[in-house]
């Protein structure tokens, strides 16, 4: 077509096909990483190495997304060559961050057993540091939402592979792999640890602003664990009651650290928790509700709630429109989208305003063309077209907006 784009852009359609990684454009990120690695040593380059593997996760998921399955298959073999390859540096063989990843890329493959090898063997060499190392705490967490996301319903869920998992990071003892059943004085035993652990945190002052990023991502962490293994062992409310604390503590806490010492960096840190915390929850009711019947009310207010702190977080938006589309009454959203974009800079409200129209737009034209016998109904849904070039006119009007060459092509491919 003339050009070669850098990289992938998700958002364009061009015919039935999405725009996917370009042959030059991925040789040219593929260079970037293989000249970077030479140049880096230490931390820098296991950091390089995270973020290496992470894109190359991305390329998978792509595929998924695309329901391509020859793809995948190839691009799942360059992709685990790599992760082997990292895997065999010296600097990274005890690097729990990049055997996490490398699991996850196994999970997502559809290698289920290979990835719980993976997850079982990092386990089992990353010693005893239980709820206090970061490190730990974020790799079983992930382990256990994929076990997790595994369960066709909830109940008997206290005997599953997740709560062995989430039990034995509460012991800080020596990892033993899942042998089919969890001894329910275990669990007692966690859910106090868990919940001496979470307040240790919440009440602990962090020292320097180097503490505080890492007490931040380590809360988040504890908080997921501790969430997640209530919601198993428990249920539902158990785990919504620590996130609502847990918010309520932080939103109380940020500005009032902050004064004390007298840094606005203090209140960036808790407001990332905040945000991360947020977003398990919303995660957590959303996945709730596609194993069992629970209304939607309480997910609809946690995001709105959260939209009016986080405009620009994605995650949150996709979820806020994936539950709109469930309602017939576009105006609570559209209401809603209006208040958000008036109150903030940040582009993400009109790109998701703008997406969430189009979606409208090509539902009620799928339903307009439906065969009825030989009649085709072939009304053009003008309304909806004209508030869409509306919010396009807006949203380019912005600060923002007006550099943003994204918004500028899907105005040019929507006219088109």
């Amino acid at each position: 077509s003339g050009f070669n784009s850098v990289g992938h852009m998700d958002t364009m359609l061009r015919g039935r096909h999405h725009i996917g990684h370009y042959k030059e454009g991925e040789e040219f990120i593929q260079n970037v990483f293989h000249v970077l690695f030479l140049l880096f040593s230490g931390k820098e380059k296991s950091n390089l190495s995270i973020c290496w593997l992470q894109y190359e996760i991305s390329k998978v998921v792509q595929c998924l997304q695309a329901k391509n399955k020859k793809k995948l298959k190839a691009q799942g073999r360059k992709s685990k060559k790599l992760a082997k390859n990292l895997l065999k540096a010296p600097d990274n063989r005890n690097h729990l961050s990049l055997w996490k990843l490398y699991a996850y890329l196994e999970w997502l493959l559809g290698n289920i057993d290979d990835a719980r090898k993976v997850f079982d063997t990092a386990l089992c060499t990353a010693g005893t540091g239980g709820l206090k190392s970061p490190q730990l705490c974020s790799l079983s967490l992930l382990y256990a939402q994929l076990e997790v996301e595994l369960l066709e319903s909830i109940e008997g869920a206290v005997m599953s592979r997740a709560v062995h998992i989430l039990t034995k990071l509460a012991e800080s003892g020596p990892y033993v792999p899942y042998s089919g059943q969890v001894l329910s004085v275990n669990v007692l035993k966690a859910r106090k640890t868990y919940e001496h652990a979470l307040q240790d945190s919440l009440s602990k002052t962090p020292v320097s602003d180097q503490d505080q990023v890492g007490d931040a991502n380590q809360l988040v962490n504890l908080v997921g664990c501790y969430a997640l293994f209530q919601y198993l062992t428990v249920g539902i409310d158990a785990a919504v009651l620590i996130y609502a604390q847990t918010s309520e503590k932080l939103e109380a806490l940020g500005p009032q650290k902050c004064e004390n010492t007298g840094e606005n960096s203090g209140i960036q840190n808790f407001s990332t928790a905040l945000e991360a915390v947020t977003l398990l929850h919303t995660n957590l009711l959303r996945f709730h509700m596609k194993i069992s019947v629970y209304p939607l009310n309480p997910l609809r207010e946690a995001l709105t709630e959260a939209l009016k702190w986080y405009p620009s977080n994605r995650s949150l938006w996709r979820s806020y429109i994936h539950i709109q589309r469930k309602s017939h009454s576009a105006s609570k959203a559209r209401r809603f989208f209006d208040g958000v974009t008036r109150s903030t800079n940040s582009l993400e409200p009109w790109l998701f305003a703008i997406q969430a129209e189009q979606m409208r737009k090509k539902l009620i034209e799928n339903v307009q063309r439906a065969d009825v016998g030989e009649i085709h109904s072939t009304i053009p849904e003008t309304g909806l077209t004209n508030r869409i070039v509306a919010l396009f006119e807006h949203a380019v009007q912005s600060e923002n907006g007006t550099h943003c060459p994204l918004l500028w092509r899907m105005y040019l491919n929507f006219l088109v």
